[in-house]
């Protein structure tokens, strides 16, 4: 059951997709005060667990720290980080009681989960206007499914999009991406996507391309095509002041661009520089934008991803006279006071992404009000992503096109997916990854992953090979790496047979990814879950923030340190341990509940059937395409089915009941 109650005047968000009439009164598990702001608070007993915040630091169980739900371009993702990229306000309390909720709220809030006292639970926020949603279910997992009804169904990429995408900051020119696919296909590694970073552009200008390096570009999309690989651009959230430039002078034109309050269009530089923001709050600044991808859809391009839309600022004009002053203060002063010194630090190091630049600049909203920015600052990511999942309806109704955004909140999951950023090649990171991918899924973001082999820093051989091991059962499997950094595509550590075996076992198990991904978004489930929401009775599976469990018949447990051998498991139940060996054959054998030590050498990739499942697998392919789904082997226990969803992964026609047909192991 779901309640929905109203504070003040809640600004519309458009994150919840179900109409609800509000109910009177407080809510049933805590108190609400609204001196001062906004403040819900209510007791934690010892044995609670806290689910959700999706993209948020830290552990599955998100008791004993302090979260903010504030739109961050942070790339260092350290413990101590209270806010990264996305905003989701969506928790479950699971213990003796058990309910969910949901506070719909545009702006910065702050989760204190046992963290100021560890026996109580405190939300809060500057403004006493929002919608609380409280949810009672008969177990977290039956609250998670309520809520995902409740917010509509998620996004759904097109079939290519679960392929093996490439990336980096730095292809430059055509050759820079012909050299990688031919990387790729002369070691007969799968590949089914490039993606373009921010140097295909013409002086980073958004929908523009560098004609000197990209000259013929539909000819160039299609050589790509033929090869069975998709360019897939980045589109930034800045658009560049430029006289001359078509984007820019439509949009200051039609007012389109944020404000400042006298009026003006508000200025902040980003990778182009001086740029304005798209008004994207706005339903006609919206279209507008969104249209602009038609210009390299009409190119041959199927899918994009958007970045720096928290939006990420480097400095204003205003930001910048401060630091002068301050840095010229400092050189006039002689008194060697260290205060002095700390003023100018904080100063230069508090240009980017700065509140008070926050604080000045103003959206239109649909029914005219005018709305500063910092009250709604974590829509601004859902919108430019909605900007083109609605384009994309005009573009092409019957088509699926590829989208995911670096910002996000509740409400962006039904447009596009998310990765989770910046991250950086440490081995936490991957238990990181891991554990954020139920808590997103949970808040309706199912189309996820991270950059494989991390973004920032040096990878190494082993880390990427064990991660690509992790990354080989999330939807969105991509390696991405920063212009600097040593480089990372698959051919680039000698022998690069480790690699072509371990991506070949991603399309191996694409039918059942996603086939369990389909029956997820239609059936507004989860595609990832923790092992306490299959085993709830189960305290040691409770306990368990390694393993995840994957649709209905397998539990996945990489292994996340650096010079392990293999790892501990816990099997709530018998499970059949299944290995993918680089020579093609599997290791299978039937361990019964309980704990092991199971060894994985860095080339294999390790998962578990449950007792009596069962799950398909294709022979590997180079790219999606290429699969054959309608000759598959069933590995599992004999006798048992699966329900197998296929389509064409193209078009939306998603409800056809012969999509589905059920497979049974001899």
């Amino acid at each position: 059951m779901i309640r929905k109650y109203v504070y003040g005047i809640p600004f519309e968000t458009e994150s919840v997709a179900t109409e609800m009439e509000a109910v009177k009164g407080t809510p049933a598990y805590g108190t609400v005060c609204m001196e001062d702001g906004f403040r819900f608070a209510c007791a934690l007993d010892e044995e609670d667990v806290v689910y959700g915040l999706g993209e948020a630091n830290r552990g599955m169980n998100k008791r004993g720290y302090c979260y903010i739900s504030d739109c961050t371009d942070d790339p260092d993702h350290t413990e101590d980080k209270r806010s990264l990229y996305g905003a989701h306000n969506f928790i479950v309390v699971s213990g003796e009681r058990k309910f969910g909720l949901f506070f719909d709220y545009p702006s910065k809030m702050t989760f204190d989960i046992g963290y100021t006292r560890p026996d109580q639970l405190t939300v809060s926020c500057q403004a006493a206007d929002l919608y609380l949603y409280v949810i009672d279910g008969a177990n977290a997992y039956d609250i998670v499914k309520q809520f995902r009804k409740l917010i509509g169904r998620s996004y759904i990429p097109p079939k290519f999009a679960f392929g093996f995408g490439q990336s980096r900051w730095g292809y430059r020119t055509k050759e820079d991406f012909r050299k990688v696919a031919e990387g790729y296909r002369e070691n007969q590694i799968p590949l089914d996507m490039i993606y373009m970073d921010i140097d295909y552009m013409e002086a980073y200008k958004d929908f523009t391309l560098n004609e000197e390096e990209f000259s013929d570009f539909p000819e160039f999309v299609r050589e790509m095509k033929e090869k069975h690989i998709r360019l897939i651009p980045i589109i930034d959230a800045g658009v560049k002041v430029e006289p001359g430039y078509e984007v820019y002078e439509e949009g200051v034109k039609h007012g389109y661009f944020c404000k400042r309050e006298d009026g003006s269009d508000f200025v902040a530089a980003v990778w182009p520089g001086w740029t304005h923001f798209p008004d994207v709050l706005n339903p006609e600044a919206r279209k507008w934008f969104g249209d602009k991808y038609r210009i390299l859809t009409d190119q041959g391009i199927e899918g994009f991803w958007n970045d720096m839309n928290e939006p990420a600022i480097f400095y204003t004009p205003k930001g910048v006279q401060e630091a002068k002053e301050a840095v010229k203060e400092f050189f006039q002063d002689a008194s060697g006071e260290h205060s002095v010194f700390f003023q100018v630090k904080d100063a230069v190091m508090g240009l980017s992404n700065n509140d008070r630049d926050y604080r000045s600049f103003y959206h239109q909203t649909a029914d005219g009000e005018r709305v500063r920015h910092d009250r709604v600052h974590n829509l601004f990511g859902f919108n430019m992503t909605r900007a083109a999942g609605e384009a994309f309806e005009r573009i092409d109704p019957d088509r699926r096109f590829l989208m995911f955004s670096r910002s996000s909140c509740i409400g962006m999951h039904r447009y596009g997916g998310i990765w989770t950023g910046d991250n950086r090649s440490w081995w936490s990171h991957i238990l990181l990854n891991l554990k954020m991918l139920p808590s997103l899924n949970m808040c309706g973001f199912l189309y996820t992953g991270a950059d494989l082999g991390g973004f920032g820093s040096d990878t190494t051989r082993d880390l990427l090979l064990r991660w690509m091991a992790l990354g080989v059962f999330a939807p969105l499997m991509r390696n991405h790496s920063a212009m600097g950094t040593r480089e990372q595509e698959c051919y680039q550590f000698g022998d690069p047979a480790d690699f072509c075996h371990v991506i070949q076992v991603r399309y191996r198990l694409i039918p059942y990814l996603y086939s369990e991904y389909m029956k997820a978004a239609l059936n507004d489930d989860l595609y990832f879950k923790p092992t306490a929401f299959v085993y709830p009775e189960d305290a040691h599976a409770l306990q368990v923030e390694d393993q995840l469990m994957l649709g209905d018949e397998i539990m996945i447990a990489p292994v996340y340190t650096q010079n392990a051998k293999g790892r501990y498991v816990y099997l709530p139940e018998e499970m059949k341990f299944v290995k993918f060996l680089p020579d093609g054959s599997l290791y299978e054998e039937i361990l019964p509940a309980g704990h092991h030590y199971v060894e994985i050498a860095l080339n294999e990739v390790p998962l578990f059937i449950r007792r009596d499942r069962c799950i398909p697998l294709a022979a590997a392919a180079e790219y999606v395409e290429a699969l054959d789904t309608e000759h598959l082997t069933l590995i599992g226990y004999p006798g048992a089915e699966y329900r197998f969803y296929d389509d064409d992964g193209v078009h939306k026609n998603y409800e056809d009941p012969e999509k589905v047909r059920t497979l049974k192991m001899e």
